[in-house]
């Protein structure tokens, strides 16, 4: 019954996939809205898809470092819309690479470079598939990537499914870190407050500190599908994810739902009270303060398949467990 409530509610909007021409990007509209981005610029480390706006228009990505919106916390520069990658790759840490990085440094990181487009597709469920490399300074090859990204909505809601397939050039070790994998930085507002400064350190033992929030603005907050609330809901595992909160007049929930099919299904969540929202399935060891560890391995030739499903909802109220459950259940069966 869940299940067909939920497919009559849904009026699908028109999606077009539009590719910029003259810019290495390609734009998201539903319904004749502006949705998101696909943003592949030299200048980045990696792909993303920046901004994200939920229905009614309202980006929920932080605006910084691309474009900055006043009141942006201005911390981890790497965190930029939705992205997917990883802080250990063959030793090269993918996820912390930035504009921040000092020349010296960057023979330790890895960028993710997209070199075509493949295919484009308009329709009630638009999609847009892209080839990247997983690549060190000198451009050697470790990871061959096809993404398929399908986006679809109605008058209050947005969907994204991805579908990531990482196939090793040569033998790939991802070592079991604490950053990754599928990362979302959310808007100022959607932040869980705090008045503490946090500090927080990498793989490469760089510390960042994360100022405490002294304003009205942010009043996020997380719940998982095993009920974890706040940041209560960090280093836990749980199928989905929920953030929410209130963004003007209306009430935003972003929901990361992960795939039955995902190695290490349920993901752990490295989800951060300052607005760092991230499914990490590899990041066991830490976890779970050292009782297991999951380092995964790819011979050359090897693939491995990831898959999840986003869901920006606005409205009175945030979306239910019950609605999310039943959006879960029917993204497993894809």
């Amino acid at each position: 019954m869940g299940l067909a409530l939920f497919a009559s509610a849904q009026k699908k909007q028109n999606v077009k996939v539009v590719k910029d021409s003259r810019e290495n990007k390609v734009d998201i509209l539903i319904g004749n809205k502006p949705f998101a981005t696909f943003f592949f610029p030299d200048t980045l480390e990696k792909p993303v898809l920046y901004p994200i706006r939920a229905a009614n228009g309202t980006a929920v990505t932080r605006g910084y470092p691309l474009n900055p919106r006043p009141g942006d916390p201005t911390d981890h520069p790497h965190h930029i819309g939705l992205w997917l990658n990883y802080e250990s790759v063959n030793g090269l840490d993918f996820w912390n690479n930035s504009f921040a990085i000092a020349a010296d440094k960057k023979k330790n990181y890895g960028w993710i470079k997209t070199d075509r487009i493949l295919e484009t597709k308009n329709g009630s469920t638009g999609s847009l598939t892209y080839h990247a490399n997983w690549v060190n300074q000198n451009s050697d090859v470790l990871l061959d990537e096809k993404t398929i990204y399908e986006f679809s909505g109605n008058d209050h809601q947005r969907i994204i499914d991805r579908f990531t397939v990482l196939t090793a050039k040569t033998e790939v070790n991802f070592k079991d870190v604490k950053d990754g994998f599928l990362g979302f930085r959310v808007a100022h507002e959607l932040q869980i407050p705090t008045v503490e400064d946090k500090k927080y350190t990498d793989a490469q033992g760089v510390v960042t500190v994360v100022k405490g929030v002294k304003d009205s603005i942010a009043n996020g907050n997380y719940i998982t599908s095993e009920g974890k609330e706040g940041d209560s809901a960090w280093s836990t595992r749980a199928a989905w994810c929920k953030m929410y909160g209130k963004m003007g007049n209306d009430s935003i929930s972003i929901v990361i739902i992960d795939h039955p099919k995902n190695p290490n299904y349920p993901t752990f969540w490295h989800a951060r009270g300052y607005g760092l929202f991230a499914a990490n399935p590899l990041g066991e060891k830490v976890f779970t303060n050292g009782k297991s560890e999951k380092n995964l391995q790819l011979k050359k030739g090897e693939s491995v398949s990831f898959r999840y499903r986003l869901v920006i909802d606005n409205g009175k109220k945030t979306i239910s467990s019950q609605e999310v459950n039943a959006i879960a259940q029917d993204f497993s069966k894809k």
